[in-house]
């Protein structure tokens, strides 16, 4: 996995310990229902200590994993002995990208997905599960407060009000489904409770003929005139 300066010491042993009693509390259903169906090469961005390598199903030839956070590469590590195979990455190679729980972190999102679309062929899926920015003003604004304030520093440069399916949808990907829930289920929410889980589809570039057939195919298979159509959104990105 390629390694980076980007080092939370505190934050990701929190992270590490707290993954585990997230598996048992129900996002391990999530992790499922995000990566199934996915086959071929693809770069999951951000794997953390590596809680999604045991979801990929088989028909995924090679995963490769990044993870900036030295501590926590080390987990997935040990996490991916017997189940990822390290590849070199290049322009417009991989079939489907998977990001969990990281959009939030990234220092600059546009730049983060923009990097995610170059790395897709046309029509390559990204399998996108996160926290983002409440529809309801006033967690909003708890939210923005803060970022605004301590949240960053303590949450490993989390932001917790990001709107990140319209970030998506501005780098380039055309949103296929998406779901939104609460994570955590409580009375009170907490700032991060807010949630997506959806599949977004790398779009060409404009003027790409060729590759606008191509994404028109991954997303609408099947003889011309009989489409299957697309996915039906739960919610408004």
């Amino acid at each position: 996995m390629p390694k980076t300066t980007v080092n939370h010491p505190i934050f990701a042993r929190y992270y590490a310990r707290m993954s585990a009693a997230m598996e048992r509390g129900g996002i391990a259903e999530h992790r499922q229902a995000l990566l199934a169906g996915l086959t071929g090469q693809v770069i999951e961005v951000g794997a953390g200590n590596g809680m999604n390598f045991a979801h990929y199903p088989q028909q995924v030839t090679r995963v490769l994993a990044v993870e900036p956070d030295p501590h926590l590469r080390r987990l997935a590590q040990l996490s991916a002995i017997d189940a990822a195979v390290p590849v070199e990455v290049g322009d417009g190679a991989f079939d489907a990208a998977v990001v969990s729980l990281v959009l939030c972190s990234v220092p600059d999102q546009s730049r983060a997905l923009s990097e995610l679309r170059r790395v897709l062929r046309p029509g390559g899926q990204l399998r996108f599960l996160e926290h983002v920015r409440a529809a309801g003003s006033p967690l909003m604004q708890v939210q923005r407060l803060l970022d605004a304030t301590l949240w960053p520093a303590f949450g490993g440069g989390c932001h917790a009000s990001r709107d990140t399916a319209a970030a998506i949808h501005d780098a380039g990907f055309s949103i296929e489904s998406i779901e939104r829930f609460s994570f955590p289920q409580a009375r009170i929410p907490f700032p991060t409770s807010p949630h997506i889980r959806g599949v977004a589809l790398a779009m060409p570039v404009v003027g790409d003929t060729a590759a606008h057939m191509a994404a028109e195919t991954a997303a609408h298979p099947g003889p011309l005139g009989k489409q299957r159509p697309r996915a039906s959104r739960s919610a408004p990105y």
